[in-house]
């Protein structure tokens, strides 16, 4: 009969002990895989996010630290995912033992003596009859570092896996079963972490996302499509085309106010132009961050997209790695923070950023709808929307039927804004904090009320705003909305430029010429006529900043142009060669090739 030998990492090991995570541990078990098997009940998906507080930390070098994980087979990107993110030793790890049956997968982590060491599953057998396990050393250059991690997105980039356009077509397809299967899970994560309303996080977020795939669906294989250009008659015969080839790994930096659509969308560009990507979910929407990283290895090709979940320090070392482009949405500060790093190593950048974007309104506007528009762009999302109206400029005639045709919409829409449902949350007590400071010297139209506590910012018109206020100098990025009076077209021209340039710009007035013209004297990313917001949906527009407000721009195809590489490729034919480009050269050369050129 086999001797029971102790093991040296765990003093219990070979004894019937009680497992606090899993009730069920010890017992026999049927295996749904081979039935000469027996497994322990598997962990639930959402119990292995939050493992941390089992992690035991000493500075003991003698000290042992194990993390068991137990799932099955197809929870494997799940652990994968949890031992990238949430483990931390020193640097990170990733640490993975599978049963050599393909049995149940159980992910032991252990360090003695200040080395890290991995050690295989046995879970599949009765506990107490198990021989010891067998350990085996991480060596240093096994460590899963971040850069060793996207060098590994590189090399499954550079297998030509992501290239064919079934690939692409099958990973637009996975995403949108993510969103479609998942829709009460993602709004619930929406809700806890801003407040939405679930009809709010369907337009603003799932329902966006949804319209976006459909859309790169349809257009895919004509935006793959090689485009013909002429060859001039120097180049004859050949023929000439633009290729629109993938540039590689794509880091994706999202933001916290819409967190789920604008981690998602930069990912539908970088999936249609054939990239591999690593995602990076702010760290202050902690709700939808850790959905995404639980639910995108389910559905995307986990070879080629991967999930990095932290704050600071993460990102930091994000961007200490090589890239071959990086997609930031954010804050004009942090913008320029990631422009530094990817001037490093000559990485281009997309920097969707924001500013004060201005609502300008003529005495010509048709104040009902004016005003309903306005309300309702700026309190989306309780104020924080890169592209809401930052402040309005209103012609002194229209200045206070304005701000009563505001203050009766907002009363209309909302009511009690503390109790109604359709208004969102404030994403942080910080952010609640500096807001309220923002209220200092404001002549209130309506609002004011503030419980930082509950994260709740009531709905804000201020009037009579001078144009050296703190609410003027720095974007508000919440739900204050001050109204300054102007008395010409070309003061309210003289006002906006006078700032950097906005990524949006809302004009209202049923004069169409006078409108566009105000349009083309103020520069901004996009622009809007009689409303606010909404050319975000039109696909087929860029959207983008400029100057302060950002570079490059993306949705639809322009997304797709922005994450690709445009090759420019000549194919020449050999039956016909003439000798007048060769030396040596004659008299007759350069008037030959004055003519042809």
């Amino acid at each position: 009969m086999r001797k029971q030998a102790k093991c040296p990492i765990d003093k219990n090991y070979g004894k019937q002990a009680k497992c606090p995570i899993d009730k069920n541990y010890g017992k026999q078990a049927k295996c749904p895989i081979d039935k000469k098997w027996t497994s322990l009940t598997a962990l639930a998906p959402e119990a292995a996010l939050n493992m941390r507080s089992l992690v035991d930390s000493s500075t003991s070098v003698s000290h042992v630290l194990r993390l068991s994980l137990l799932a099955r087979c197809r929870e494997m990107p799940l652990v994968l995912q949890f031992l990238r993110n949430v483990v931390s030793l020193n640097t990170r790890k990733r640490a993975v033992a599978q049963h050599s049956r393909g049995l149940s997968v159980l992910a032991g982590l252990a360090v003695e003596q200040g080395k890290p060491y991995l050690m295989p599953s046995l879970a599949g057998r009765p506990r107490n009859v198990c021989s010891p396990p067998h350990i085996w050393r991480i060596e240093e250059d096994e460590m899963s570092t971040m850069a060793e991690r996207v060098e590994a997105l590189r090399a499954y980039f550079r297998s030509g896996a992501t290239r064919p356009i079934a690939w692409r077509q099958a990973q637009l397809l996975a995403l949108r079963s993510l969103l479609e299967e998942n829709e009460k899970e993602l709004a619930q994560a929406l809700f806890e972490d801003l407040g939405k309303s679930e009809v709010e996080a369907w337009v603003s977020e799932t329902g966006f996302l949804l319209n976006e795939l459909k859309h790169a669906l349809r257009s895919l294989p004509q935006w793959m499509r090689p485009q013909k250009v002429s060859t001039p008659l120097t180049a004859q015969p050949g023929k000439s085309r633009v290729l629109s080839e993938p540039k590689g790994v794509i880091a994706i930096i999202g933001p916290w106010n819409y967190p789920v659509q604008l981690v998602l969308a930069p990912a539908i560009a970088a999936i249609a132009a054939g990239n591999c990507a690593m995602l990076k979910p702010s760290e202050l929407a902690p709700q939808s961050a850790a959905l995404i990283a639980k639910l995108l290895p389910r559905y995307l090709d986990p070879k080629a997209f991967d999930v990095v979940l932290g704050g600071i320090p993460e990102s930091t070392e994000l961007l200490e790695a090589r890239f071959d482009h990086i997609f930031f949405t954010g804050g004009t500060g942090v913008g320029r923070i990631v422009m530094q790093a990817a001037a490093r190593h000559l990485t281009p950048v997309t920097l969707e950023l924001g500013g004060k974007s201005p609502a300008i309104v003529l005495e010509n506007a048709q104040l009902e709808v004016t005003a309903r528009r306005l309300v309702w762009g700026k309190f989306l999302n309780a104020g924080q929307t890169c592209v809401a109206p930052d402040y309005v400029l209103v012609a002194s005639a229209l200045h206070d039927s304005l701000l009563d045709a505001m203050t009766q919409e907002l009363q209309r829409m909302l009511g009690d804004p503390k109790q109604s449902r359709d208004y969102g949350r404030i994403i942080s007590h910080r952010h609640c904090a500096r807001l309220e400071g923002l209220l200092e010297g404001l002549e209130l139209v309506c609002g004011g009320e503030v419980d930082c506590e509950k994260r709740y910012f009531a709905p804000t018109i201020a009037r009579n705003v001078s144009p050296d206020a703190p609410v003027m100098q720095e974007e508000i990025f919440g739900p204050i909305l001050p109204v300054l009076r102007i008395d010409s077209d070309e003061q309210a021209v003289d006002f906006v430029n006078a700032r950097p340039h906005p990524l949006a710009l809302y004009v209202f007035s049923e004069d169409g010429k006078r409108a566009r013209r105000l349009v083309e004297q103020c520069p901004s990313g996009g622009a809007c006529i009689n409303d606010v917001i909404l050319h975000l949906g039109v696909l087929e527009l860029p959207f983008g900043g400029i100057g302060e407000s950002g570079m490059g721009a993306y949705h639809g195809k322009r997304g797709f142009d922005e994450l690709s590489h445009q090759r420019g490729l000549l194919q020449r034919s050999t039956s016909f060669d003439t000798k007048l480009r060769y030396p040596p050269y004659d008299e007759n050369s350069l008037r030959w090739l004055k003519r042809l050129l």
